[in-house]
């Protein structure tokens, strides 16, 4: 994730990627006219997908307002620009809430691609070599969840005191094969596959860069507050639009879609049963 810029500049760009001078709708109360958000890429051929259609089938008409950013997202859903997003995992949602004193509701986790680590010189874990190299998120919630792949595959141990928002390479506490840690911004990842001896890539932009996330050596036993989740306004969460948002996410019709449609998606904990 991006570290969080400044609201003020956000919120005119948010303005603008929704093209929209209209009002707050009433997220379906009024009107059945409503905007859905995410990121370019996976989340959005989600919505359009396998969201959407079950929306249309309850009588929604539905726009998708791409996001090229994990800022505006949100700021058009405080706004009122947009009536829900998918794009943003718990934690992020929450820090997020926090920094910038905003009231959103996640709904209901949804099946995430997962961080993996992916090698062209490694055709296997027991293949790593001492003193390889692995490049690794340098912002601490994603650099968390790459440590912890190691952690679950035996390569290191992390401090269990250190906060998973404050996280870094530096707080490995054993490192078995001596890995030499290179942390760049998570989006360069796909790219550092070609540089490193390893890369942790997140699911998004291994997509994004059209790696197929059964490739990697490891993928990540995904908590589910590292999962993406629908979210709506606070004041919204229990209206007729956010009920039949997780019906539809409950539906048979879903999870067929997924299936085919998002092969190596980590299925949340509801979903996995």
């Amino acid at each position: 994730m991006k570290k969080l810029g400044l609201i003020v500049a956000a919120s005119a760009l948010a303005l603008a990627a929704c093209g929209s001078g209209e009002e707050s709708k009433s997220t379906g109360e009024t009107s059945k006219d409503i905007k859905l958000g995410a990121t370019a890429g996976p989340y959005s051929d989600m919505l359009s997908k396998a969201i959407v259609p079950g929306l249309e089938e309850k009588g929604y008409t539905v726009e998708i307002v791409e996001f090229s950013d994990y800022i505006q997202p949100n700021i058009a859903l405080d706004g009122g620009d947009i009536d829900a997003n998918l794009f943003q995992h718990t934690i992020y949602l929450e820090n997020f809430e926090k920094e910038n004193n905003m009231d959103l509701s996640g709904l209901i986790v949804v099946p995430t691609a997962p961080m993996g680590l992916y090698s062209n010189q490694f055709d296997a874990l027991e293949d790593i070599e001492d003193g390889a190299t692995i490049a690794i998120p340098n912002d601490p919630v994603n650099a968390a969840r790459a440590l912890q792949i190691l952690e679950d595959q035996g390569l290191v141990e992390v401090d269990p005191e250190v906060d998973d928002l404050k996280i870094s390479e530096r707080d490995v506490i054993t490192n078995k094969k001596n890995l030499v840690f290179q942390p760049i911004e998570a989006g360069q990842l796909p790219r550092a596959v070609e540089g490193s001896d390893l890369s942790a890539v997140p699911g998004n932009f291994a997509l994004a860069a059209e790696m197929d996330l059964l490739d990697a050596l490891a993928l990540e036993n995904m908590p589910d507050q590292y999962r993406n989740v629908v979210t709506v306004n606070a004041e919204n969460e229990d209206s007729d639009f956010a009920k039949d948002l997780i019906e539809v996410v409950e539906s048979k019709e879903f999870e067929a879609v997924i299936d085919e449609e998002f092969v190596g998606f980590g299925k949340p904990e509801w979903l996995a049963k």
